[in-house]
Order: structure tokens, then sequence, then C-alpha cells
């Protein structure tokens, strides 16, 4: 695990996405019966979801709204200190800063940090959670595509080199890079946990969340969330794959829920927790790096994000890419 600088909060992993939904009852049909998700808390506005081996409240959270878009990211941190450490570190950053007490945020969870992190993004910190019944050996529960946990998220930002100097001010280490000729960042892969990510980038329009990471088991679980899909004649929500990435190693599949927001159920990544684990790089004019198979990969996987709100629940304005990852040229062996 990489070092925490002094005056930074001590980020165990990503936690929780908070999502913004304009039908729950067509959101609770895809999340829970498509994806698997078990249902920890539910009224009029709410759905709180987890994994099947996620032992705190929530990973996925459904929030009734007028319109689609990212609520907020969530961070766990170490101990309740670090929330404090948190409200300080973005303070300093000159971002707006509000502390969200214990039952006057998202259900389930203690007393917390929310900002606007200098990317743009909404982001919360926080220690106490509520947990659950432990579900990985009840298979009697496991649906559908048997979602075990969130495993990271995916944005879409402007300015690489921004985020990732970010990222590394919060003690996240580097496992994969897109870079071109002249070393210029087209995409980062960055964790705390010891998997390849919990936060990536991918360069577009932002800030715009691109997607949600979402691991299961196996293989075949990816294979048979697609085959269901198909068969009540909902292939539409299949954006793209299944495949395997070459950055990351994952095999995968997109798809996008009733309201966009698009989700990656995805397997087979790799540990990253040696203290001398070195950042693996690949060139942009290498077409396996989006798909190890060198499958094209379609627009609307690099253009298409959904929006993100501010802290009192307004669009954040979107500004346009300094690159632009799909106009890198490829040569006819792969490797420019």
């Amino acid at each position: 695990m990489t070092a925490v600088p002094a005056d930074a909060p001590d980020v165990v992993r990503s936690a929780y996405a908070q999502l913004a939904v304009t039908d729950l009852t067509a959101a609770r049909w895809f999340w829970v019966g498509i994806l698997g998700f078990h249902i920890e808390y539910e009224d009029a506005d709410f759905l709180c979801l987890r994994g099947t081996d996620e032992l705190t409240h929530h990973s996925v959270v459904l929030r009734r709204a007028a319109a689609p878009a990212l609520d907020h990211i969530a961070y766990r941190v170490r101990t309740p200190e670090d929330v404090e450490r948190a409200a300080r570190f973005f303070g300093e950053l000159g971002g707006p800063v509000r502390r969200v007490l214990k039952g006057k945020g998202t259900p389930g969870v203690g007393d917390a940090v929310r900002t606007i992190d200098p990317l743009g993004f909404p982001v919360e910190f926080f220690y106490e959670i509520e947990h659950g019944e432990r579900l990985i050996q009840r298979f009697d529960l496991h649906r559908g595509a048997e979602i075990a946990r969130l495993d990271h998220f995916n944005i879409a930002t402007p300015d690489i080199p921004a985020a990732y100097a970010h990222y590394t001010s919060l003690g996240f280490g580097c496992s994969e890079t897109i870079e071109g000729d002249a070393h210029e960042l087209y995409a980062a892969w960055m964790y705390r946990k010891q998997t390849v990510h919990d936060v990536a980038f991918t360069c577009g329009a932002g800030p715009r969340l691109h997607h949600l990471g979402l691991a299961t088991h196996e293989s075949h679980k990816v294979l048979r969330v697609a085959d269901v899909l198909g068969s009540l004649g909902k292939q539409h929500h299949i954006e793209r794959g299944p495949g395997r990435h070459g950055v990351s190693n994952a095999f995968y599949l997109y798809l996008r829920d009733p309201d966009g927001h698009r989700v990656e159920v995805y397997t087979t990544d790799y540990y990253t927790g040696d203290p001398d684990h070195e950042t693996y790089r690949w060139s942009v004019h290498d077409d396996r790096r989006r798909d190890f198979w060198g499958n094209a990969v379609i627009e609307s996987w690099y253009k298409d994000a959904t929006p993100v709100l501010d802290l009192d629940g307004n669009p954040q304005p979107v500004a346009d890419s300094l690159l632009d990852e799909t106009a890198a040229k490829v040569g006819a062996d792969g490797l420019g």
C-alpha cells in the first residue's frame, strides 16, 4: 500500500456511489433483478444496495430524482480522525466542505464530510457505517450477475494529469496508464485497496461519471447476465462486450441501466499490494489497451457519461477534454 501524506485522510477504498434515478421501480428491476444486488434499505426515495461479499450497509444508493445524475461518490477512511482530516485537507484546497451528520445524509452512514474536489466531483469521506447479514454463502439468495462488490469508480475528466496529481496527493498508487509518444497521459488507474483500481480516469468532457465497476467472481457470471438480458428481450441494455481489457486484464461487459447510467460487470483483475509495484504503461497506439482482442470501442463508450451534481443538487458545468484518445492512430500491427 502506498504511503499517505501527513495532511491527507487515510482512504481505505472506494465505498459507495449514490446515483439519482427517475424511476425506482425500473431501477430496482435492473440493479436487483438483473445485477443481483441485495436490498438493505428501501423507502419511497431511496434504495440502498450491497453485493454478496459486502458486509457494510450498501455500495450503491439509488435516490429518486427528476433527472439522472451522480449525486456523489464516497470513500471510506481508516479512522474517525480521518474524517476530520478530510475536512481540513479539502478546506485548505479552497473548495466547499460540508459536514453531514449521522441520520441527516445517506441512510446507514455515520458522520461524514462532503466536498467538491479539484476535479469538480462531489465526494464524501466517512468512517462509520452500519453492517448487514453475511451473505457470502447465502447461495439461495444469489441471482442475476451475482455482483460481489463495488470495485471502482471511472470518472471522465478533461485533464488527466490534474486528476493523477490530485489522487497522488491522497496517497493513491498507480497500477496502469495509457500514454502518448511524449508520455502525455490519456488515462490512469489508481488504487488504495490492493487491486488494480479504486478510481480510474477516462479522458473526456467532464466532470462526468463514466461508469461504476462491479466485481463478480467468475467469467461465466458476466456471460450469464448477457444471456438473461437477451432472453428477456432487453438486450438494448448491453452497450459493449463481453471482452477482455488490456489494461487491468479484466473480463468485462458494459451495461446501461434504465436511466442510462453505465456499469461494468467484470472479473479477473490482479493484486497490486507489493510496496515496489510498478506502473504498467500502455501506448495509446496499441489497440489492445481497451480490448485485448483488438475489437473496436464504440463511440458511445467514449462520448457518453453521467452528469454530476454539486453539493446543492445542481448540475456541474462540463469542460471539453484536452486530449482525444479516439483520435490516436493505430498501426496495422496494433503498436503504432
